[in-house]
């Protein structure tokens, strides 16, 4: 005769690991994903995004899942934050990445700006973070100008000119050959301001260009404009502390930095005037607070 066996005394199969990935996860993980593109749009002012980000927080399954569409799609996971929402990059080949070359063209077909429109990129991110400890410290916000960033800029080029007749190299190279050595080169050569008949900034001026480059970091949800002076006001983003900490490793924003231009001693950065600046087409109003 059979031992009778009570279903309560049979062993329960021990629960997966994992659960099963549901097409409503896929969707809910494409949808946080979709928000990290739109890098205006601020989580605290939309439930469904807070929502996700906290199920990305709490939730490893659907946070891997989140990371898998991102990375999809190209996409590089900066950080995941209420301050800062899902923050994205494009990698290189992503078809979300933005190549200075089309950056460059919606302006000028001069195939010697590229490297203006990426020399600007690259003095406002030295602009805005000056020191190691600003992009460490999640609460910083930075602060630039149109007229401040070229003012930085002119003073690199003096600094960058001063070093190549000290090394003895060529000052006037080919205007397509990569790197800081040529920017500046092209950059010094070009008016500030320049003129039109309605008084217009002129998008080939080095304003012209600089102010390019903050508004698209604008739209991108990188700045947000603050004023006016010096030729259009900026502060800086958590999404923007975020690319710049995804950089500032390269080789051309270390060499900028390490000109000296924007001396930092008691946490408030400032230019360093030249010991002759007749040459060098300062703009007025070109001071750069960077401390709220």
């Amino acid at each position: 005769m059979s031992e009778h066996v009570e279903w309560s005394d049979i062993e329960a199969p021990a629960p997966s690991a994992t659960a099963a990935v549901t097409p409503a996860d896929a969707a809910d993980a494409a949808r946080l994903v979709a928000y990290g593109l739109q890098p205006k749009l601020q989580p605290a002012r939309d439930q469904d995004y807070t929502e996700l980000l906290r199920r990305y927080r709490e939730d490893p399954a659907f946070a891997r899942l989140a990371d898998a569409v991102a990375t999809g799609l190209g996409l590089i996971v900066l950080e995941v934050s209420p301050r800062a929402g899902m923050a994205v990059t494009a990698a290189e080949d992503s078809v979300f990445a933005v190549r200075m070359g089309d950056y460059a063209r919606r302006t000028t077909a001069d195939s010697g700006d590229r490297f203006l429109h990426g020399l600007a990129h690259l003095a406002v991110a030295a602009l805005a973070f000056p020191r190691p400890e600003d992009l460490a410290d999640d609460g910083y916000i930075g602060r630039v100008t149109v007229n401040g960033v070229d003012a930085f800029v002119r003073q690199a080029c003096r600094r960058l000119e001063e070093r190549a007749e000290e090394q003895g190299e060529n000052t006037d190279p080919a205007t397509d050959a990569p790197g800081l050595e040529a920017a500046w080169r092209i950059w010094a050569r070009r008016s500030a301001t320049g003129a039109t008949k309605d008084a217009r900034r002129p998008a080939s001026s080095t304003t012209g260009i600089v102010a390019k480059a903050l508004a698209f970091l604008t739209d991108s949800g990188f700045l947000q404009r603050t004023g006016d002076e010096g030729g259009g006001t900026y502060r800086t983003t958590a999404r923007y502390q975020l690319q710049v900490r995804d950089t500032a490793g390269t080789a051309a924003m270390a060499e900028l930095i390490e000109l000296g231009v924007v001396p930092v001693t008691d946490g408030t950065a400032s230019l360093l005037p030249a010991e002759d600046t007749d040459d060098l087409e300062l703009v007025a109003d070109a001071g750069l607070p960077f401390h709220s």
